[in-house]
C-alpha cells in the first residue's frame, strides 16, 4: 500500500512530494498527473520576506531566477523595492520533481474518482492508499465569494537586450480596462522577457487574442523588438472577497486538500506558494499519517490562514465594490506610497495593526461612502 498518493501535479502537491522526498526518502509516495508534465505551464513568483530561512533553503534548487528587488509604476510615480523577488519555472519544478519520484510520478494517467484513501484510475484500476491528498486547483465553491485576476503571459526572445535589471511587477500606467490593469514583466535573461497582461476582473473570462494584442502593443511602447515566442501561459486566480470557510470544507467530506483546492492562497495577490510550503512543512513534520489526520491538518491550516486574512477580504471588498472599475488603479497607487516594510509584510500576510491603520489612513482613493458599503457587503456571509 502506498503512504501517500498525490493527485495533480501542480505547485502545492509537488512541494509536499519535494518536501517529503528530502526529509523521508524512504515514503512511499505516488504522484498522479493528467498532464505532459509536473507543473503545467507556469510561472510561481514569491517575495524574500514570503518564507522563512529553513524553507528558502529547501525551496532553492527550484527557483530559476531571482533578483535584488523589483519595480513598480503608476501614473503619478515609478518605485523601486529592495528584497528579493524568486520565480519557480514550471520547466525547472517539472525537472526536479522527475528526477526526485522517478517511477512514482505518472503522468497522462486520468483518475476518474478518489477518497481519503484510494484513486481509481480511467482503467478502472484503484490504487490504496494511506491517504489521499487532491491538488487538482481551483474548482467554483458557492461558500466563496470572489472577484478574479485574469491573466495572459508571454515569453519572448527578443532582438537586442532589453536593459532592465529587476522585474517590474506592477505597471499600471497602461489603459484601464476591464478592471484594475497592469503590465508584470520578469527580465529572464538579457534578451528575454516575460510580460503578463493582467486584470483584476469582476468575471472569470478572458480574451486570449485581445490579451496578446495587449502584450504587442506594451512591448512596442517600450521599444522591445519581438522576435521568438517561446512560450504562453493564462490563468484565472482567485480574489476572495468574502464566504463561509467551515461550510467550504464540509464539502470536502474528509477529502485531505492542498494549494487552491483547499483554499491556500493569498487572497488578494494570488500568490500561492508560501502557502503551498507551508502546508509541505506541516505535513513532512507530521509522517507518518493516515488520511483523518491529513484531513484534519489541511482543513486546520486553511481554516487559520482563512481567520488571519480577515482585514485582506475588507480590502479586497474596497477594491472590488468601491468607486468605478476604471479607478481601481487609485487604490493600488496609493499603497504603493507605503513604507518598504509594510509592502513587505503586506506580500506576507504579516501586517501589524500599525500597517493596517495606515493602509486606512489618509486620503481615501475611493468615495468614502462606496467604501463604507462595500466593507460591509457580505457582512453576514463572514466567517
Amino acid at each position: 500500500m502506498r503512504d501517500l498518493i498525490l493527485v495533480g501535479g501542480g505547485l502545492a502537491n509537488g512541494l509536499i512530494a519535494w518536501r517529503l522526498k528530502q526529509r523521508w526518502p524512504a515514503l512511499n509516495v505516488l504522484m498522479i498527473e493528467s498532464g505532459p508534465a509536473a507543473g503545467g505551464n507556469h510561472t510561481w513568483s514569491f517575495h524574500h520576506d514570503d518564507l522563512n530561512a529553513t524553507q528558502h533553503a529547501w525551496i532553492a534548487p527550484l527557483v530559476a531566477h531571482a533578483w535584488k528587488g523589483y519595480d513598480v509604476q503608476f501614473p503619478a510615480f515609478t518605485r523601486h523595492l529592495p528584497g528579493g523577488y524568486y520565480s519557480v519555472t514550471s520547466a525547472r519544478f517539472a525537472d526536479c520533481l522527475a528526477q526526485a519520484l522517478g517511477d512514482n510520478l505518472w503522468l497522462n494517467c486520468a483518475v476518474t474518482a478518489l477518497t481519503p484513501d484510494s484513486v481509481t484510475l480511467a482503467s478502472g484500476e484503484q490504487i490504496p492508499a494511506r491517504a489521499v491528498i487532491d491538488g487538482r486547483g481551483m474548482q467554483p465553491d458557492a461558500n466563496l465569494y470572489t472577484g478574479y485576476q485574469v491573466f495572459v503571459g508571454q515569453e519572448w526572445q527578443l532582438d537586442a537586450p532589453h536593459g532592465l535589471t529587476a522585474p517590474i511587477i506592477m505597471d499600471a500606467t497602461v489603459a484601464q480596462t476591464q478592471g484594475y490593469r497592469f503590465v508584470y514583466t520578469l527580465p529572464l535573461s538579457p534578451d528575454t522577457l516575460l510580460i503578463e497582461d493582467t486584470r483584476y476582473a469582476d468575471s472569470p473570462q478572458l480574451s486570449l487574442p485581445a490579451l496578446r494584442e495587449t502584450i504587442g502593443e506594451y512591448a512596442a511602447a517600450k521599444q522591445w523588438s519581438l522576435r521568438t515566442l517561446q512560450r504562453e501561459e493564462s490563468g484565472c486566480l482567485p480574489i476572495t472577497l468574502s464566504g463561509d470557510i467551515t461550510a467550504f470544507w464540509q464539502t470536502a467530506h474528509g477529502q485531505p486538500r492542498a494549494g487552491l483546492r483547499a483554499g491556500l492562497f493569498h487572497p488578494t495577490t494570488g500568490y500561492s506558494l508560501p502557502q503551498a510550503a507551508a502546508l509541505a512543512d506541516r505535513i513532512a513534520a507530521h509522517v507518518p499519517f493516515d488520511a483523518a489526520s491529513l484531513f484534519a491538518l489541511t482543513r486546520e491550516l486553511s481554516m487559520q490562514n482563512w481567520r488571519a486574512q480577515g482585514y485582506f477580504r475588507l480590502l479586497n471588498r474596497m477594491l472590488f465594490l468601491a468607486g468605478k472599475s476604471e479607478n481601481r488603479w487609485r487604490v493600488m497607487q496609493r499603497f504603493y506610497t507605503l513604507p518598504d516594510a509594510t509592502v513587505a509584510r503586506f506580500y506576507a500576510g504579516k501586517l501589524t495593526w500599525r500597517d493596517k491603520a495606515r493602509i486606512l489612513t489618509g486620503k481615501p482613493p475611493v468615495p468614502p461612502g462606496e467604501a463604507l458599503r462595500a466593507a460591509f457587503t457580505f457582512q453576514r456571509g463572514i466567517k
